[in-house]
């Protein structure tokens, strides 16, 4: 039928002979048409033959394995691919994950559907459901209308798809209606529970469908509320200039001699021009357009319309301009006839760009196709089953794949049935933050489990995919949607614990002082000099030292008390122990000297109590040099020990020289320890043997726990732990050594002479 009725245009005068123009005056130079795709294809195929411009102004390109690619086919639409790129940015503006397909029963609905799943995967789309509309409706066959009816179901049934996309033309549109209503009206034959039916979805159209129901609406009355809130992406178009007053004045009087016009005329308003009896109703020709619902007839400027609009001034444009080169050549008159060819106006038309009236700019690319985008419009329906489509947003072919799309949100009309706005549709509920998904095995991937998430690890959006783990130096809180900044975690001075260690220490440094000023005001008594009082005033002083090194452990770890810490603390007991080794040394020599023939008598006396003093430090001092020379200690930031803490410490640099210092120390420790022991059945006037025993079992025991103590703890408690140990050990040499002299010289000063150090007992 296509092809004749082409034919027929271009051949036809009385009697119709192909490829022979008999006594036809008219010169046919362009066609524009037609509406639907195949239509259009079948149109080409005969003018392509003749080289004759065909307008399309409202189908896209056909099927793959029919492609149009003669020269003479131009398309008054952009290309179909920058749609598909619109329909997915619109999908993905409001995470519609969970979409049904809907397209027509043709090679185009077979193509949609092939191209757009792998394109909505690539996106994290997945489609719930891909229906083929029928082409037609059974109607007078029941078992045909139930099957057809049947397979609307899941369109209608209610759950978690809210959003539907549609493929297709106004017939696509008409025969969903269709099916929706008589499901509605046989419901009950099918359906186990009546309630379960619902059409309140988001119709998502694409631009070759129009909501024109006047066919369908003479067999069953259509509720078009069913498609309120519809977005639609439309083909562009603007309002013309006095377009609406035009069409006000278009009666059947208007072309007589067109036949479409009266049959419009008796469709639209359900009358006839007949003068007979059995009409019903009769045109009287004074009816006016602007009074049919919109369904019927738009008074607006539809797209469809507005390409129309431009293909003719396109063609007039290109007419113009092949006119005017040929008399410019020629140099012929304007008013002589000229005779323009259909295949002469391809060399301008592929080249042509104009403004319209509209200020809109008219160009076609390389392939034919109009240069330009879709508006997207919003369906806003009432009860008189009218509507109107709202612009609401435009989709750009130059702008950037992400921001394709320019949508106002704030101007969609959403169906009035929906209980959330905008609705959700997804395969399951949305995951809610401290959440991630896992997939479910047998499902599509947009189907999923919502799990916790792993520990150390948040989501703080809803609906996220995975779970991120938090910066270094945060962590999640309890309900892992939010990171909280970790706390720095160090022994600062106004902790509990800082402040009794500072009372402490510099109480025992005042126990020290005064013990160290006893001493020196009785300097010149027996006791004070039958135990070397150069090694006690040394022993004391280092003992002073000693508590307030401790000191260096409080407060920010900074790079000089990470340098001093250690290296003070380990120098200082060296002297300390020195003292007491040289001290125990002197007894043990001295008594070894009062035997006759004794060679003893010539290590006796200061010289080698000085020369202990001095020596072992100074081995002391070497190691805490090549420590500070090879890996010295710094400020260090500790961030995967404790989950909530960030704790500040002082890095050691090297474990194996940290340890030295305290291996050097205990050495030194147990030889004073071992001499101490040894000499503890000397007489007792004279014998500080047994106190330095007591003094050195209480400081080995406190180092040797210090060691997995200080291992198994951290932070601010194994500063604790060392300063402790520090303030403990040096106050068990105190407490053991010098409180029974400190007895003598105050309480019992009549022991405190020569008589009664020379005796065996006290």
């Amino acid at each position: 039928m296509t092809y004749r009725t082409t034919l027929d245009l271009l051949f036809k005068s009385h009697r119709f002979v192909p490829n022979y123009r008999c006594g036809i005056r008219q010169n046919v130079i362009g066609i524009i048409g037609g509406l639907a795709s195949v239509t259009s294809s079948r149109i080409a195929d005969i003018l392509g033959l003749f080289k004759i411009p065909q307008f399309v102004y409202g189908s896209f390109p056909p099927p793959m394995n029919e492609p149009i690619n003669v020269p003479s086919f131009y398309r008054m639409v952009p290309n179909e691919g920058l749609q598909y790129q619109g329909i997915v940015q619109l999908l993905l503006h409001f995470n519609w994950k969970w979409v049904g397909l809907i397209a027509k029963n043709d090679e185009g609905g077979e193509q949609f559907l092939q191209m757009m799943d792998p394109i909505l995967s690539r996106n994290g789309i997945c489609s719930a459901f891909t229906e083929i509309l029928p082409e037609h409706m059974h109607v007078m066959n029941a078992d045909e209308l139930i099957k057809d009816t049947k397979k609307v179901l899941p369109i209608i049934s209610p759950g978690n798809i809210n959003a539907v996309v549609i493929y297709g033309e106004t017939s696509s549109i008409i025969t969903l209606a269709n099916i929706i209503g008589i499901t509605r009206a046989m419901k009950g034959l099918f359906l186990q529970n009546k309630n379960v039916f619902s059409a309140t979805k988001v119709w998502i159209t694409t631009a070759q469908i129009d909501f024109t129901l006047n066919k369908f609406q003479k067999l069953i009355e259509i509720d078009i509320q069913i498609f309120e809130g519809a977005i639609s992406f439309s083909i562009h178009s603007r309002e013309l200039q006095a377009f609406q007053e035009f069409v006000k004045e278009i009666y059947p009087s208007w072309s007589e001699e067109d036949g479409f016009m009266s049959t419009f005329w008796t469709q639209a308003f359900g009358c006839s021009f007949s003068n007979s009896a059995f009409v019903y109703k009769t045109c009287t020709g004074d009816e006016s357009l602007e009074g049919l619902p919109t369904p019927l007839f738009e008074m607006s400027m539809t797209g469809h319309s507005y390409n129309v609009y431009n293909a003719v001034y396109a063609v007039a444009h290109a007419f113009h301009i092949l006119i005017q080169k040929y008399r410019t050549v020629e140099g012929t008159s304007s008013w002589s006839p000229l005779r323009v060819e259909p295949w002469q106006l391809h060399s301008v038309l592929q080249r042509i760009s104009f403004n319209n009236s509209a200020g809109d700019e008219i160009t076609f690319n390389e392939h034919g196709e109009l240069v330009g985008g879709f508006d997207i419009t919003n369906l806003v329906t009432f009860p008189n089953n009218s509507y109107v489509r709202i612009n609401v947003g435009r989709l750009e072919p130059q702008a950037p794949p992400s921001k394709k799309i320019i949508f106002n949100e704030e101007g969609i009309k959403w169906h009035r049935g929906l209980t959330q706005v905008p609705p959700l549709s997804v395969c399951n509920d949305i995951c809610h933050p401290g959440y991630g998904k896992k997939k479910k095995e047998g499902k599509k991937f947009c189907c999923y489990d919502c799990v916790r998430c792993a520990e150390g690890m948040i989501s703080n959006e809803m609906d996220e995919e995975t779970c991120v783990s938090c910066q270094e130096d945060h962590y999640p809180n309890r309900g892992q949607n939010q990171c909280i900044p970790k706390i720095p975690n160090f022994l600062a001075f106004d902790e509990t614990l800082a402040i009794i260690s500072t009372i402490s220490a510099l109480l025992l440094s005042l126990v020290t002082v005064l013990v160290l000023v006893i001493f020196i005001k009785h300097r010149d008594t027996a006791i004070v000099k039958a135990n070397n009082r150069s090694l006690t005033y040394i022993l004391l002083t280092s003992l002073l030292l000693c508590f307030l090194c401790s000191l260096l452990f409080l407060g920010k770890p900074i790079e000089a008390t990470c340098l001093l810490r250690q290296t003070a603390f380990g120098i200082i007991f060296s002297v300390s122990l020195s003292s007491i080794l040289a001290k125990t040394i002197s007894v043990v020599l001295a008594f070894m000297a009062t035997k006759p023939g004794s060679r003893m008598r010539n290590w006796v006396g200061k010289r080698l109590a000085y020369s202990t003093v001095l020596s072992c430090p100074v081995v002391q001092v070497a190691i805490c040099a090549l420590w500070l020379a090879t890996s010295p200690p710094f400020p260090d930031l500790d961030m995967h020990s404790s989950a909530e803490e960030i704790i500040l410490l002082c890095n050691e640099g090297s474990a194996i020289m940290f340890y030295c210092v305290l291996g050097y120390m205990g050495f030194l420790a147990i030889v004073s320890f071992i001499v101490a022991f040894l000499a503890r059945k000397l007489p007792d006037a004279f014998n500080e043997a047994k106190f330095i025993t007591f003094s050195m079992l209480l400081f080995c025991s406190v180092w040797v726990s210090f060691v997995p103590t200080y291992l198994s703890t951290q932070g601010k408690y194994m500063v604790a732990v060392e300063i402790f140990s520090i303030l403990a050990s040096s106050a068990g040499l105190l407490g053991c050594i010098f409180p029974p002299k400190c007895y003598i010289i105050l309480v019992r000063p009549e022991l405190n002479n020569r008589e009664q150090l020379i005796r065996k007992k006290i």
